[in-house]
């Protein structure tokens, strides 16, 4: 699963899978012990994370929500995914 971004030890992770429940565009993330998917406006699909990490996971996501959703297009399409900046 490629790494898109990594901020505050959380890691961020796109990947195309072939079911169902994965066909909406979504982001994979992990922290410490804790994992989640969220799709690309911050609803949670499965999983937890501690508060204050799933709000700078969401404040990631509608900052960067435009390069999001090309890397979900461009997964898509079988091709390779580019890097996002951290938030900062």
């Amino acid at each position: 699963m490629p790494t898109i971004s990594m901020f505050y030890g959380i890691v961020v992770r796109m990947l195309k899978e072939n079911t169902e429940r994965h066909k909406l565009p979504h982001i994979h993330a992990k922290y410490n012990d804790y994992e989640i998917s969220l799709t690309l406006n911050g609803k949670r699909l499965k999983g937890k994370m501690p508060v204050k990490q799933l709000n700078l996971l969401k404040a990631w996501i509608a900052i960067h929500e435009e390069e999001l959703k090309a890397n979900w297009e461009l997964i898509k399409n079988g091709e390779q995914t580019f890097r996002i900046d951290p938030l900062k």
